[in-house]
C-alpha cells in the first residue's frame, strides 16, 4: 500500500473511476440474477416442508388403514364365535346354559356393530385424508416444476457469467490495491448509501451524473484541475470529468 501514497490526485481519480466501472459491472451481473437465488432457496424450503407434510399424511393414512384391518379382523373373530355359540345352543341342557350362550351371542353381535361403526368412521376419515394427500401431491408437483425452472434459469445465468464475474472480481481487487484506505472507505460508504451503487460519477451536461443536480462552472473548473477530490454538494458522490473517466489507468 505504500506506493499508493505516491499517486497524484488525477491517478487516484482514474483508479477510483476504474473501480467504479468494475463494481458496476459486477452489480449488473447480480441484478441479472435478481431475486433468483433467494427464490430458489425459498422454494427448496417450501418443497421440503410440503414433502414432510405429505409423509405425515401418508403415515396417518397407513395408521387408519391398519385400524380398519384390525376391526375387520375383530369382526371375523366375532362371527366365528357366533357360529360356535349357535352350534352349542343346539345342545343346551338347561336354561342357564341357554341364557349364557344368548348373552355371548348378544355381546359378539354388539362387538360386530361397534367395529362396523368404527370402520365407517375410519373410512370417512380415510377419504378426507386421501383428498388432502392428493392436493398435497399436486401442490408439490407444481412447486417442483417452478423450482426446476428457477434452478435451470439460475444455473444458466451463473454458467454464462461465471468466468466474467470471476475476472471482474479479480479486477476489483486489483483496482482496490491502487487506492489508499481512506479513499476506499469513503468510496464504500458512498456506494453503500445508494441502491445503484454509484459512488464515482462523471459530470454530464454541467450536472452530476448521479443525482443530476446542476454543478456551478467554478466547481467544474476545480474538477478539471485534478488538484483535489471533489464531491457533489447535493448527493456526496465523487465527481470526475468525462475526459478523465475515459483515460487509461496510470501506473
Amino acid at each position: 500500500m505504500a506506493s499508493v501514497k505516491d499517486f497524484s490526485v488525477e491517478e487516484k481519480l482514474v483508479n477510483l473511476y476504474r473501480l467504479q466501472k468494475v463494481d458496476s459491472s459486477i452489480d449488473a451481473i447480480e441484478i441479472l440474477r435478481g431475486e433468483l437465488p433467494m427464490e430458489v432457496k425459498d422454494l427448496e424450503d417450501e418443497v421440503l416442508g410440503l414433502q414432510k407434510r405429505q409423509t405425515r399424511i401418508e403415515e396417518e393414512i397407513n395408521g387408519i388403514t391398519e385400524f380398519i384391518d384390525e376391526k375387520k379382523a375383530s369382526i371375523k373373530v366375532s362371527e366365528e364365535l357366533i357360529a360356535k355359540y349357535e352350534k352349542q345352543s343346539e345342545n343346551v341342557k338347561n336354561n342357564r346354559e341357554f341364557e349364557a350362550i344368548n348373552k355371548e351371542l348378544e355381546m359378539q353381535g354388539l362387538e360386530i356393530k361397534l367395529s362396523e361403526k368404527h370402520i365407517r368412521d375410519a373410512n370417512e376419515e380415510l377419504g378426507e385424508k386421501i383428498k388432502v394427500l392428493d392436493a398435497a401431491k399436486k401442490t408439490i408437483a407444481v412447486k417442483d416444476g417452478v423450482l426446476t425452472h428457477k434452478k435451470s434459469e439460475l444455473e444458466k445465468i451463473i454458467a454464462d457469467t461465471e468466468i466474467e464475474e470471476k475476472e471482474l472480481r479479480k479486477n476489483s481487487e486489483d483496482a482496490r490495491a491502487h487506492i489508499d484506505e481512506r479513499l476506499l472507505y469513503s468510496y464504500d460508504r458512498i456506494r453503500n448509501s445508494y441502491h445503484n451503487g454509484l459512488a464515482v460519477v462523471t459530470v454530464e451536461r454541467d450536472a452530476c451524473g448521479g443525482c443530476f443536480n446542476s454543478i456551478p462552472p467554478q466547481r467544474q473548473s476545480e474538477i478539471r484541475l485534478h488538484k483535489k477530490i471533489i464531491v457533489c454538494e447535493n448527493c456526496g458522490r465523487i465527481l470526475v470529468e468525462e475526459e478523465l473517466a475515459s483515460a487509461p489507468t496510470k501506473k
